[in-house]
This record gives structure tokens, sequence and C-alpha cells, in this order.
């Protein structure tokens, strides 16, 4: 077959090489999640420093301080809580926006528009002199995660070849690991130098300058060009990215089928739930129990939650560092081999492993952490060594694989509504989580791992029974050969979803 090879399930292969120009596309924009990665590392490290807790939080301090102090709930504070959270409220506004951003000026731009209000925000807290400002500056930062997170996946999925789109989509993830990773350093050094949390906090602006000034450099997709009429501009990118000497016309003239296909609907969020219910329920779903594993409880609150078992402010800030550099360490394992294994089987290795350590965590602070004792070295350390491997787990498999399928799975035609749908549950379930942690430690101490213990079973159940394997499969051919042949899901596609994409 001219320009394509056919695959076993009836899709077609395209041919393309993995050149230089998408590898450099991808590491450019993918630092949309350094940005994204080393907001969640910096926060927990700088909510756990005294310089920044005196002066915005001096209720919080004093409990710090006090020795009798419930070690569950030295940290409760619903202020400390929206200092945090309120980025993730802000990024889940945005998002929407970025969707129509993404559809009318492209997905360059709309990252352009990310770093630009990261940029700002890093500014506003790096600067900041009283709690109005600081809670200003994590808004405009949230608005920089969710026009990021919205933009930069589909631009990913949509420049990278269909058989290496699974690794270069996850250095999305990789980068929002690393992100984490130099977040931890960051506080480490800054963590005993006079007001050293405005130097954590306005490094932010670091990775937001590299993906503004970076991204003068990328090319459009030509999925984005091609839907806003520029036809012979979008040729060329896919030639350009595609590599010399690569026949590209079959893969140009689905992509055109599938734009013209697309410009006939005029409301896509109207007919969303019409023809792409199933990856709206999937892709949404996924992006909810990433956040129910209790990941973000040990990414946020990483320094703080090691204070609670009695280590010191220096060691607290070191550990989240380690687990830091497990985490990047870790998701190179899904960058290598999610396209070789698949995404389903990461997904449910890392349910068995993530609930093991889970459990065992819990019931180390069940036994050993009291209201107002500090924890046994050794259990403490352990603890710490099943937090690692619990890390290790979702960087491999949740965490990067919850942003690259519900990137892939939607058609064109409801591809950057669906993915809002899907950032937005990620981004409100972050809010809610990062809102009601302290709160919830407070009130339920180590039975909160058991709490997020009883979501990971829930989420194996859905891993193995009713999300579909999309490893290999062009993006455009997503619905004919994944969907309508899944055992559940092809019930939704029985009528003609293209008269009501029109409707």
């Amino acid at each position: 077959m001219a320009g394509g090879v056919m695959l076993p399930d009836g899709g077609t292969e395209f041919p393309g090489k993995l050149t230089w120009n998408v590898v450099l596309c991808t590491v450019i924009a993918a630092f949309g999640g350094l940005m994204f990665g080393y907001d969640i590392g910096i926060s927990g490290g700088v909510t756990s420093m005294d310089s920044f807790l005196e002066k915005f939080f001096p209720v919080v301090y004093r409990k710090k301080h006090q020795a009798k102090e419930d070690n569950y709930c030295k940290f409760n504070d619903q202020y400390l809580q929206l200092f945090t959270s309120s980025l993730y409220l802000s990024a889940t506004i945005c998002c929407f926006v970025a969707s129509k951003s993404c559809n009318k000026f492209g997905r360059k731009r709309t990252m352009q528009a990310a770093s630009a209000f990261f940029l700002l925000g890093a500014v506003c807290n790096g600067l900041a002199r009283n709690l109005e400002m600081l809670i200003c500056g994590r808004l405009l930062l949230g608005a920089g995660i969710g026009f990021g997170n919205q933009a930069v996946p589909l631009f990913i999925s949509e420049i990278a070849p269909a058989k290496y789109r699974g690794g270069l989509n996850i250095i999305f993830q990789l980068l929002i690991t690393v992100g984490i990773f130099v977040a931890g350093l960051v506080n480490y050094a800054t963590s005993h130098l006079p007001n050293g949390w405005r130097i954590s906090l306005g490094g932010a602006a670091v990775p937001a300058l590299f993906l503004l000034v970076g991204s003068l450099a990328i090319v459009e997709t030509p999925t984005s060009l091609i839907q806003r009429g520029k036809k012979e501009r979008g040729l060329k990118t896919l030639q350009k990215i595609r590599g010399k000497g690569i026949d590209v016309d079959k893969e140009y003239q689905e992509i055109v089928a599938t734009t013209e296909k697309a410009q006939q609907v005029k409301h896509p969020f109207k007919i969303l739930m019409k023809t792409s219910m199933p990856q709206v329920i999937c892709g949404s779903i996924i992006q909810m129990f990433q956040q129910l594993t209790g990941i973000n409880v040990i990414m946020f609150y990483a320094p703080v939650l090691f204070q609670t078992m009695g280590f010191e402010n220096d060691a607290s800030l070191l550990s989240s560092v380690i687990t830091g550099l497990i985490n990047v360490g870790s998701t190179l394992v899904a960058v290598f081999y999610v396209d070789r294994w698949g995404r389903r089987a990461l997904l449910l290795e890392a349910v068995v492993q993530m609930l093991i350590c889970q459990v065992v965590v819990g019931i180390f602070l069940q036994v050993d952490l009291h209201a107002t004792n500090t924890m046994p070295k050794i259990p403490a350390y352990i603890v710490v060594v099943l937090i690692c491997t619990f890390v290790a787990g979702f960087a491999w498999s949740w965490g990067p694989l919850g942003w690259l399928v519900a990137s892939e799975i939607f058609p064109l035609e409801t591809r950057s509504a669906g993915f809002f749908c899907a950032v937005a549950m990620n981004m409100i379930w972050t809010f809610i989580i990062a809102q009601a942690f302290l709160s919830m430690l407070c009130a339920m101490k180590a039975a909160i791992f058991f709490f997020f213990s009883s979501w990971i079973v829930i989420m194996g159940l859905f891993a193995l029974f009713w999300l579909p394997e999309t490893k290999g499969v062009p993006i455009d051919q997503m619905v004919d050969t994944v969907w309508k042949r899944h055992w559940f899901w092809k019930r939704f596609f029985h009528h003609d979803q293209t008269a009501d994409a029109k409707a």
C-alpha cells in the first residue's frame, strides 16, 4: 500500500522517521511540563520553611513549633491549603479558554500564552508582600498551567509518528518529574537563606522563559495548520517533521479528510457527548484516578509529611529530593517501554505495587506514629523506602499515561473539547486533594493511606475491564480500530455519528 502499511487491526501505519525536528519540538514543548512539575515540587517545600510561614501563615508557624501539637494537625490551615490549591482552581477555568485557543490560534500560540502567564505568576510570587499578592501570583501560575496542560500533550500527539507517540508524549510527564526534582533541590538550597522562599518561588520564571523563547523555534502541528485552512503550510510541515524521502501523501490526505469532517462540527462541546462518550468517560476518569492514587499528597506535601514523622526540616527536604530523583528515573521506564509493552500492562502492574506500598505505610503509621510522639527511626526509614517505591510505580504508569491516553483517544472534531474535559478533571481533583489533604490528615490520621488504597483497587478494575489498549494506533484511526471493537464501548457506536456531528 503506497504511503502506508496495513496493521493487523485494519488501521494504517504511516511511514515516518523519528527525526531530530520532532524530538526538538517535543522537548521544547514539554517544558510546559517542567513548569507544572516545578510548581508541584516547590509549593510543598516552601510551606515547610519557617520564614515563609512566619510571614504569611503565622498561626501555622506557631502550631509547628509547639511541642505538644498533634503530629497530624500541626499544618492544618485552610489558607495554607489555599496557597497550594488556588492554582488548580485557576487552571480548571483557564484550560477551557485554552481549548478554544487551541482551535482558533493553534497549539503553538496557546503554549506561548501559557509561558507568559506562568512568567507573570512567578514574578508576582517572588516579589509577594502579602497573602493577597501571593494568591494572585498563584492564580496567574494556574492560568499558565491550564494553557500548557491543554496544549502540550495535544501538540506532541499530533506531531509524533504513531509508533513513537507514547514515548514522545511521556517526555511531557518526564519533565514534570524533572521539575519536581529540581524544585526539591532549590528548596533544599534556599531553606536556610533569609527569605529563601522568594528564590524558590521566583525560580518558576526559568522554565517559563525557556518555553517562551524555545517556542519561537518550533513548528505548528500539521493538523492545526490544515484545520485552520493553511493546507500548503500543513503539507510542508508534515514533510519536514517526517523526514526526507518519506511519502507523506496518505497521511496528509487522512488529515485533510479528518479536518474537513471536523469543520462540519460547529459546536464541539455540544456534540461531544453524542459522538465521544466512551472517550470522555475514559479520558476523564483516568485523570481523576491519577489524583486519587494519593501521589500529590506526597509530591505537594512530602516535606510536611516527613516532618510529621519526626524528620528535621533539612532531612525532610532531602527526603523529598530523593523521591523526586526516583520519580524522574522511573518515568524513563515509561518513555522507553510504553510503546513496547503497551499502556494497560504498565497501569495494571503499578496498581499492585502502589496498593502494597499504601497499605503497609498506613499500617506503620497506625502503629508507630501517634498524636505527639516521634516515629522510631527504623519504621520511619521503612516508610520512606515504601513511599519511594510507590512513587516509582506511579511514575512509570498512572502519572505519564493519564496524559498520554487522554491526548490520543479523541477524534479531531472533538479533540480539544474532549481533552479539556480530561484536563479539567485533573485540575478539579488536584484542587480538591490539595485543599483537603491537611484537614483529612488531621481528621483521618494514618487511615488516610487506607482511603487512597481503596481507590487504587477501583482504578485497577477500571484498567483491567474498561480501558482499551491504544498502543501503535494512528491518532486519527482510533475510533474505528479501538473504540468500535472494544467489548463494552462498541455499543455506543451503533448509530451514524457523522450525522450527529453535523447537528
